[in-house]
C-alpha cells in the first residue's frame, strides 16, 4: 500500500461525492429526516415520548449503517460498470489503495452524517439521555465507519447496481431483525440470539443503550466499541481480496 496512492484515491472520492448532490443528501439528511418521521409518528401517542427516546437513540445506532452500505456498495459498482476501475488498474494502484482510500473518504462523510443525526435528536426533537452525545457520536461514526466496510466487500459479489441493492434485506434487514429494536435479544430463541451475537448492529444498539441509561463509561460501552472496530477493521481487510479486476 503507498500512502501518496492511498491519499490520491481518498481525494479522488471525495471530490466525486462533493459533485453529487443526491448521494450528499441521502448520506447527510435522509437519516435525520427518518427520524423526524418517526417522532412525528409517536407524537399523540401516550408513551409515545418514552418509547420514542428509546427507539431514537437505537436509530442513531441503525441509519448510519444502513445508508453508507447502501451508498458504499452502489457508488463501487457504479465506478465498475463505467470502467474507471479498470482504467485504474493500469495505474500503480493496489486493491488496499483503493479499498482504504474508498473507506475513508466515506468515513469522513459519515462524520458529517452523525454529527447532524445527533443534532437533530438532542437539540431538534429533545431526545434525552443519561450518557453524553459525544459517546453517540463516536458510536455512529464507528457503525458507519462499519457499514463502509461491508458495502465494500459486498459489492465485489454484485454484477450491477441493482444487485447490490438486492444485498440490503441480507446484510441489513436481518441485522434489523435481530439487533434487539424489536425483541430484546435474551427474549429471541436461543438459535437467534446466538446469530444475533455476530451481528455488528447488535453491538451497535447495545452501546448506545448503554449511553442512553448509563450517566459513566462502562465495561460494556467500551467491549461493544471494540468489537465494532475489530469487525469493520477484519470486513475492510477481507474486501480487497475479494476485489475483481475486471468487470464481468
Amino acid at each position: 500500500m503507498s500512502p501518496r496512492t492511498y491519499l490520491a484515491t481518498t481525494a479522488r472520492v471525495l471530490t466525486q461525492l462533493g459533485h453529487d448532490r443526491r448521494t450528499i443528501g441521502l448520506i447527510m439528511v435522509v437519516p435525520g429526516a427518518l427520524v423526524t418521521l418517526l417522532y412525528l409518528v409517536y407524537l399523540d401517542s401516550p408513551l409515545g415520548e418514552v418509547l420514542f427516546d428509546s427507539l431514537a437513540v437505537s436509530m442513531i445506532a441503525i441509519l448510519p449503517m444502513a445508508v453508507m452500505f447502501l451508498v458504499t456498495s452502489v457508488t463501487m459498482l457504479r465506478e465498475r460498470a463505467s470502467g474507471t476501475l479498470e482504467r485504474l488498474w493500469t495505474t500503480p494502484l493496489h486493491r488496499a489503495d483503493l479499498v482504504m482510500g474508498y473507506a475513508t473518504a466515506f468515513t469522513l462523510l459519515s462524520l458529517g452524517q452523525s454529527l447532524l443525526l445527533v443534532a437533530v435528536c438532542a437539540w431538534g426533537l429533545g431526545v434525552s439521555l443519561a450518557g453524553s452525545w459525544a459517546w453517540v457520536v463516536l458510536v455512529a461514526l464507528v457503525d458507519a465507519f462499519v457499514g463502509v466496510a461491508l458495502g465494500l466487500l459486498v459489492s465485489a459479489f454484485s454484477r450491477s447496481e441493482f444487485q447490490a441493492v438486492q444485498f440490503m434485506p441480507l446484510v441489513i434487514g436481518i441485522q434489523l431483525f435481530l439487533c434487539g429494536i424489536l425483541v430484546p435479544r435474551g427474549e429471541l430463541p436461543r438459535v437467534l440470539e446466538l446469530v444475533s451475537r455476530l451481528l455488528p448492529m447488535s453491538w451497535a444498539v447495545n452501546a448506545v443503550d448503554e449511553v442512553r441509561t448509563s450517566d459513566v463509561v462502562t465495561a460494556g460501552l467500551v467491549c461493544d466499541l471494540g468489537v465494532l472496530v475489530v469487525t469493520g477493521l477484519v470486513v475492510l481487510a477481507a474486501a480487497p481480496l475479494t476485489m475483481p479486476r475486471r468487470t464481468r
